[in-house]
């Protein structure tokens, strides 16, 4: 009795697999992923000082009040930005719309927008063309 062949493509973000794309796909993708990866990095730099600016205005008695709200402002901003880099990557590489919500609500947490992006780095650059152009 012989065996189904295993799957060997390494797991995606929570189990969404990157579905197979074509050399052309992944060559049009490759700006996107970085643009993908510069919002990534900066939202998350963003919403981490953020949520220390909220710790110093409520735990401390530092006067931080300007800043937190520009702070939170320019998250709100740059959030939107990311969330159209990750639709726009998404669109290019073909994800399955689970994947969608769950990259863009990394944006929102502190340091997930760091885990997704590495994830979606690795899967974006592991995924084998497939045949069929």
């Amino acid at each position: 009795m012989t065996q189904a062949p295993r799957d060997t493509r390494a797991p995606s973000v929570l189990g969404v697999t990157q579905p197979p794309v074509t050399a052309q796909q992944l060559e049009q993708a490759r700006g996107g992923l970085l643009r993908y990866r510069i919002m990534a990095f900066v939202t998350g730099v963003v919403l981490i000082a953020g949520c220390i600016s909220l710790i110093f205005k409520y735990g401390t008695s530092v006067d931080v009040e300007p800043w937190t709200g520009y702070l939170w402002v320019a998250h709100g901003w740059l959030f939107v930005i990311y969330v159209l880099a990750t639709a726009y990557l998404g669109i290019k590489l073909r994800w399955p719309l689970a994947r969608y919500g769950l990259v863009m609500l990394a944006g929102t947490i502190p340091t997930m927008s760091f885990v997704a992006e590495h994830f979606v780095t690795r899967d974006a650059r592991k995924t084998q063309p497939s045949d069929a152009a």
